[in-house]
C-alpha cells in the first residue's frame, strides 16, 4: 500500500473534537522562517486561504488561524460574515486542509518510463507522456478511459514535453528533435497513430536552418492559444505564431540547455526561462527587439535549473534546481545582469549518474536574489518538475514537486515546511500534477506507474506497493 506522511490532521472528528490540529509551520524551524519570509508573497497568500475575521473569532478580540469545517458551516448559516456565503479565501481556507495523501489508487500501468503527466486546465483530461513513444489523454469524468492513445511520430529518445491547448482541441508534444508535433485532441479517433490513422503536423523550429538540429525540452502553449514557447538544448527560446504557422522568434537565452519555459501570466508579454548555466531569466517581448536582452536576471541557484512553475500574476515563479532546492522569486528583484561567481564549486559532479555532494549540501550563493528556498527533495537523473498548488482549492499556498527518491513532496509556501510525503513509486518521479477543483494529485513514474492520490479516497484498495515489477536502470 501506498504512504504518505502528513503534518495537517485531515479528519473531519479531529477539527471539532476540541483537539489542537497541528498546523504547519508550528515548530521553532518554520516559525523562524516565517519571520524571515517578510514579504508581500506571505501576506498574499494568507489573504488568499484565511478565513472571513468574523468566522475565525473566538472571542472579541481573539482570532484563530485555523477554523474546523464545521464551525466555517455554522458561521455561514448564521451569516456571521454578513454576506450569507463563503468567500475565495473562505473556501480556500477549508479545502486547503484536506491535502490528497490518501491512497494511492492506479491510473495506468506502462512498460516504460513516465516523463510527462499533467491535467486540463478545468481538470477534465489528463494528459501522460512516455518514453516508448506513447502519449495518452484519459477522461477524468469518465473514470479515466483513455479518451485518446497517441503514438508519436519521429520520436528522439523520448517525450520531453507535452501541452494542451487551452480550448483543449490540440496537444503539442516534443522530443529531442526541432520539430513540434501537433494533435487534434478532440477528435473522434481513439487510436492516434502519426500518420496512419490522424495526421501529426510537423511544427519546424528550426527557422529552416539546413542540417541544423536541436532537441527541445520545454514547450507550453500561451494562455489565447495563439502561440507556444520552447526552450531548447542549443541555448534558446523559441516563440511559434500558431495562427501564421510560422517561427515569430528565436532568442538565444543562455550560455548552456534551456531545460525550462513558461508565460508569466495570460498576457503573453512575460516569459521565464530557466537554464543549466544556474540563472532564471525575465524577457519581455515589448522592449526585446530594442534591446536584444532580457528585462532582468534572478541569481541564487548554484546547479542548473530544471523546471519553472509561474504564480500566474507576472510577479512570482518558482524553480527547481540540480542544486536540490526549489527557490521562490519575486521579479521586481531581479538584475538587468547576471553575478558571476565562480568561487562556490571545487567539486566535479555529473547530476546524470552521482548522488549531490555532501559538502555541497549546505552551500549558499552570496549573490542570491530568491525570496525563499525549500530543501529535503531530490533532483537528480532527470528534469524533474515543481508546481504551485491550485488557486481554487488551496490559494496556491502550498509548493509540490516529484523528487529522485521516488516521492512526492508538499511544502507550505509561507513556513517552509514539509506538510506531506507521498511514497508508493519504486523510481524517480518526473512529474505530477493537483487537480484544479478536487484534493486529487496524480503522480508519474520511470517505473511505469501513473497514480492518484485523493482525500478522501474513493472506497477502492489502494495499489499494493509489494508487486511485482520489471527492473530497470534509473538512468542512461
Amino acid at each position: 500500500m501506498g504512504y504518505a506522511m502528513s503534518r495537517l490532521e485531515t479528519e473531519s472528528e479531529l477539527c471539532d473534537g476540541g483537539k489542537t490540529i497541528p498546523e504547519a509551520g508550528s515548530s521553532k524551524r518554520a516559525s523562524n522562517w516565517l519571520n524571515n519570509l517578510d514579504h508581500e508573497i506571505a501576506q498574499v497568500t494568507k489573504l488568499k486561504s484565511s478565513p472571513h475575521k468574523q468566522l475565525a473569532e473566538l472571542v472579541p478580540g481573539m482570532h484563530k488561524s485555523s477554523v474546523s469545517t464545521v464551525k466555517m458551516l455554522v458561521g455561514r448559516e448564521a451569516n456571521y460574515s454578513a454576506r450569507g456565503r463563503f468567500s475565495a479565501a473562505d473556501r480556500c481556507h477549508m479545502l486547503s486542509r484536506y491535502l490528497p495523501v490518501n491512497g494511492p489508487w492506479l491510473v495506468d500501468q506502462m512498460s516504460t518510463r513516465a516523463y510527462v503527466s499533467q491535467f486540463s486546465a478545468d481538470g477534465s483530461l489528463f494528459v501522460a507522456g512516455f518514453q516508448g513513444s506513447y502519449i495518452r489523454i484519459y477522461n477524468v469524468e469518465k473514470g479515466w478511459k483513455v479518451q485518446k492513445n497517441i503514438l508519436a511520430k519521429s520520436l528522439r529518445w523520448t517525450i520531453t514535453d507535452t501541452s494542451l491547448s487551452p480550448d483543449q482541441r490540440h496537444l503539442v508534444y516534443a522530443s529531442m528533435s526541432p520539430i513540434v508535433h501537433i494533435v487534434d485532441a478532440g477528435s473522434a479517433e481513439t487510436e492516434s497513430l502519426a500518420n496512419v490513422t490522424e495526421f501529426h503536423d510537423g511544427l519546424d523550429f528550426s527557422s529552416g536552418d539546413g542540417g541544423y538540429s536541436f532537441g527541445i525540452f520545454s514547450v507550453k502553449f500561451s494562455t489565447d492559444g495563439r502561440e507556444l514557447v520552447a526552450g531548447s538544448n542549443d541555448d534558446s527560446i523559441y516563440v511559434y505564431d500558431l495562427e501564421q504557422n510560422k517561427l515569430s522568434l528565436r532568442i538565444l537565452a543562455h550560455t548552456s540547455d534551456v531545460n525550462t519555459v513558461c508565460f508569466a501570466d495570460e498576457s503573453g508579454h512575460l516569459i521565464f526561462s530557466g537554464s543549466d548555466d544556474n540563472l532564471c531569466k525575465v524577457w519581455d517581448r515589448r522592449c526585446f527587439i530594442a534591446k536584444g536582452k532580457p528585462a532582468g536576471v534572478l541569481t541564487g541557484h548554484l546547479e542548473g535549473i530544471t523546471f519553472i512553475d509561474s504564480h500566474g500574476d507576472g510577479r512570482y515563479f518558482i524553480s527547481n534546481g540540480k542544486d536540490q532546492t526549489i527557490k521562490l522569486w519575486d521579479i521586481r528583484k531581479m538584475a538587468p545582469n547576471a553575478t558571476s561567481y565562480s568561487g562556490l564549486r571545487n567539486y566535479e559532479w555529473d547530476y546524470r549518474w552521482m548522488d549531490y555532494p555532501y559538502e555541497a549540501r549546505d552551500l549558499k550563493h552570496p549573490c542570491d536574489q530568491s525570496v525563499a528556498t525549500y530543501k529535503g527533495h531530490s533532483v537528480l537523473r532527470t528534469l524533474i518538475r515543481c508546481y504551485f498548488s491550485p488557486v481554487y482549492s488551496t490559494g496556491q499556498k502550498y509548493i509540490y514537486t516529484g523528487s529522485h527518491d521516488s516521492c512526492v513532496y508538499i511544502y507550505d509556501l509561507v513556513t517552509g515546511e514539509l506538510v506531506s510525503l507521498l511514497q508508493h513509486h519504486k523510481s524517480p518521479v518526473r512529474d505530477c500534477s493537483w487537480h484544479p477543483y478536487y484534493p486529487m494529485l496524480v503522480s508519474s513514474s520511470w517505473d511505469g506507474d501513473v497514480v492518484k492520490w485523493e482525500f478522501p479516497g474513493n472506497g477502492e484498495a489502494p495499489v499494493p506497493s509489494t508487486k511485482k515489477r520489471i527492473r530497470r536502470r534509473q538512468f542512461d
